[in-house]
Formats: C-alpha cells, structure tokens, sequence
C-alpha cells in the first residue's frame, strides 16, 4: 500500500462489471472468467478495495482471453475497504481483514482449482494481495507469482520464495519504496535466472515453465 495515496482514490466498484460471472467457489464468492475446461488458472487476488473493481475485472477478463482460467474471490466476504466509513478506520478493518486470513481463505480456493484438473496455477496480487501471494509461493501452492506494488511483503519472504516471481513497484510508495524493490530485485538475481520475469512475458513464461 503506497500510504494515504492508495487510499484517496478508490474504485467505484461493479458488482456487474466483466464478462464472467460471480458464483462459490473454494468457499468464497469469486468472479470467474475464461475457459472452465482450460488447465492453466490464474488467481487474481485484489487490493484492499476488492473483487468488485471494474479495472481488476477488465484485466481478468484480458488474462482468460490468453486461455487462461482465471478467479477473482472475495477475500473480504462483502466488505472491502471503504475510506469514506469513518467508523471503520483501517487500522479497524484490517483486524479483520488481514493477510493471515487472506492466506488461509486463499488454500481452498487453490484446492478447488487443482480439483478441476488444473496443472497448474499463477496468482497475481495487488497491494495487499501480493503478500499472499508470497504466502502461497512459499510452499509452492503456486508454480508462478506476480506482485504489484506489495505491501508487507519483505527481503526475508523473497528470500524464502523459490518460484518464478516478478515484482512491479510504484514510483513513489511509503510503504514498498523503490530502494526495497531494487532489494528484491538483488535477490531475485542472485536465484535461478527463470525466477525473477517481466510481467508483460507473464502470458508467454507460465507455459514456457508449465512444459519446461
């Protein structure tokens, strides 16, 4: 989370937007999206304000459009963070809503996909989602991450991730400054070279590794 600023300019959420569809799945309410026969997933896991976002929908719909299974959940069972609910500070709500529990609701939902056949999964977290996808990387829940712009992720959890990972910073963020990314990106060189990837290659490198 990038301080006050990830906070001042929330989504107006869309319990509509995409093109797929909201149904259980792993226990939790999930937006769904691509192929159900496809045996490559991604799990997409939201910052603090949501599956409902218009633009983390649109992007799930662009990673099934690759030929991808692709789930959205509701990490927060109906109540993402609201900055306007002054009775509900986020010091408030994130004891409720921390990433421990992220974690443990994110375990189900890998099951339920490896239960579909799935042979394999990426998960690509946002703000608070990238520490639980560190968590599921940890493991190896997941064969492959993506993190954008983390938040309480540190140096000793990229140490302890040893899967395909790549990391986007942003320019300017209180909590995961350039200077902590440029110490995940030492890190990540000194492992594997197929450890640390480009983003952008993320549709073309999950196969790549999936048949490696």
């Amino acid at each position: 989370m990038a301080g006050e600023q990830c906070c001042s300019n929330p989504p107006t959420l869309n319990p509509s937007a995409g093109v797929g569809h909201v149904e259980k799945f792993g226990g939790l309410d999930s937006y769904l999206t691509g192929s159900p026969h496809s045996n490559l997933a991604v799990l997409l896991i939201s910052d603090v304000f949501g599956y409902e976002a218009p633009n983390l929908r649109n992007l799930a719909d662009k990673i099934a459009a690759a030929g991808y299974y692709v789930v959205v959940p509701d990490f927060f069972n109906g109540e993402p963070f609201d900055p306007q609910n002054t009775n509900r500070p986020f010091p408030e709500w994130i004891k409720d809503h921390g990433v421990v529990k992220g974690v443990e609701d994110a375990k189900p939902v890998v099951e339920a996909l490896k239960s579909k056949g799935i042979s394999a999964i990426g998960a690509v977290g946002f703000c608070w989602g990238a520490k639980v996808v560190v968590e599921l990387a940890k493991p190896k829940l997941i064969q492959v991450g993506v993190l954008l712009h983390p938040s309480f992720v540190t140096v000793e959890d990229i140490n302890a991730v040893d899967i395909p990972i790549g990391i986007r910073g942003a320019e300017k963020d209180q909590i995961s400054p350039p200077e902590l990314i440029k110490k995940f990106e030492e890190v990540l060189s000194a492992k594997q070279p197929v450890v640390g990837f480009d983003f952008l290659s993320f549709n073309l490198l999950l196969p790549a590794i999936i048949h490696h």
